[in-house]
């Protein structure tokens, strides 16, 4: 037994705990609690393990070559564990798995040593069900290090994350077992297993265990770790832009296929990350070619009519962006009102070049020195409805002479005007037939105009 002198220095030693003191986090950071805010678990897998793995590798650690091949095939290995397996499988139940493909994906995901199934996918479904608030678990909103690991390395309050339902989780047996024998399973799997491989297999045991465990480990970390951070910072949003999600080809290539994130995050459910037949998404093309052999079935698809929906109002988001930087003339709806009467007494009473077309009245004084076909085609249209000539009577106008007709138009005329009747037998030439019906217009716009003076 120590000495009591001894017994109260100790006590005074300040202890790392692990121990989950939540009331500790609402704590300002100081030099006197700063390490009960950290979750010493994780901070020692993701920095210490590292440091260590790295400076093995600096200092004595040669990789040979088996070992390098076998260290790229045991990534693959473990981190499409997570990506099919933790990500899409048992989080998102995007299809349904056997007993024996479950297994297999159990042992890989548990060899990136990410945390159990439970652990991660219930964090996972609050960043979905909560994305980019507070009770997401690693929202964007606090930044590209705090979501891509910070939020790892600190404790996490149970009561400020949201609620998630993981009782599918809870029910299924390999889940259970996963999740209670995850703190031997884990380390066996992420370290133990490749050092094993190596060192059986052509006695590298200590390549096995830095190249194939330690810096595996780490690349697998921070590939996984990119899906929440630089899938949320990086790239296009061409179905929703709601939240940060974006895609991008450069974090499917980090993420084995987890980089089209705006379009998981908007059909989570689909088994599919990638839509296109060109784009990397080797999670995808493994869960499909299970499927092929029967170890998986029930591969969802959200409905290809509904995708192309979200992309259609994204582009159609962008239109009316570029939209509201044009002029496009004063707004139908918004013009006077006059009489056929009124708008004849413009040109003869004021002498202003007005002519009406489809019930719009415009003012072409400015642009009657400018018309292609010559001054006296814009004169003969002054006072008149012009309505005919101008949809194929004389001429079917394009549509820029149309866009540029919108910035001329002065009012709207009351009833539409006098279109000039279909002329029955006459085809062809200058004055051929009349593309538009007698007092076939006006358009809904000018309706809702005029309807303002009733």
């Amino acid at each position: 037994m120590p000495s009591p002198a001894i017994a109260k220095h100790i006590k005074e030693i300040p202890k790392i705990s692990t121990k989950n003191d939540f009331s500790v986090l609402n704590e300002p950071w100081t030099i006197w609690n700063w390490y009960k805010k950290l979750d010493w678990v994780h901070v020692l897998g993701l920095i210490f393990m590292p440091i260590y793995g790295f400076y093995m590798v600096y200092t004595s650690v040669a990789l040979q070559q088996k070992t390098a091949i076998f260290s790229v095939i045991y990534y693959f290995f473990t981190g499409l564990g997570i990506t099919a397996g933790y990500h899409r499988l048992w989080s998102h139940r995007a299809y349904s798995a056997g007993p024996t493909l479950q297994f297999i994906l159990m042992l890989a995901s548990t060899g990136a040593m990410q945390g159990s199934i439970r652990w991660w996918c219930r964090n996972h479904r609050a960043h979905h069900r909560y994305t980019d608030t507070e009770k997401d678990p690693y929202g964007a909103q606090k930044g590209l290090m705090w979501s891509h690991f910070v939020w790892m390395l600190v404790k996490q309050d149970p009561t400020t994350v949201g609620w998630a339902d993981v009782s599918d989780l809870k029910a299924n047996k390999l889940v259970r077992f996963q999740h209670n024998q995850f703190l031997w399973l884990a380390p066996f799997m992420s370290l133990g297993v490749p050092t094993l491989i190596a060192g059986l297999g052509w006695g590298d045991y200590w390549g096995g265990f830095i190249y194939g465990g330690i810096i595996r480990q780490f690349v697998v970390h921070h590939a996984t770790f990119c899906v929440n951070s630089l899938a949320h910072w990086l790239g296009d949003m061409p179905f929703d832009d709601r939240h940060t999600p974006r895609d991008h080809i450069l974090t499917a290539l980090v993420t084995l296929g987890e980089g089209y994130h705006n379009f998981h995050h908007e059909f989570p459910q689909d088994y599919r990350n990638a839509i296109k037949f060109y784009q990397y998404d080797p999670t995808k093309w493994l869960i499909a070619f299970c499927a092929f052999f029967g170890l998986a079935s029930d591969l969802k698809r959200f409905p290809t009519n509904e995708i192309t929906k979200g992309q259609v109002r994204m582009e159609q988001q962008k239109l009316d962006r570029i939209k509201a930087t044009l002029i496009w003339g004063t707004p139908i709806d918004q013009l006077p009102v006059y009489t056929f009467e009124e708008f004849q007494a413009m040109a003869t009473d004021k002498c202003q070049a007005v002519t009406l077309i489809e019930g719009i009245i415009y003012d072409l004084e400015s642009f009657v020195d400018e018309h292609p076909g010559g001054r006296s085609l814009i004169r003969s249209a002054i006072g008149k409805d012009a309505t005919t000539s101008f949809n194929g009577g004389v001429y079917d106008h394009s549509n820029a002479a149309r866009h540029l007709l919108e910035r001329m138009r002065v009012g709207v005329v009351a009833g539409g005007g006098y279109v000039e009747h279909r002329r029955s037998t006459t085809s062809g030439g200058a004055h051929g037939l009349s593309t538009v019906p007698a007092n076939s217009y006006p358009p809904a716009a000018l309706v809702s105009a005029v309807n303002r003076t009733a």
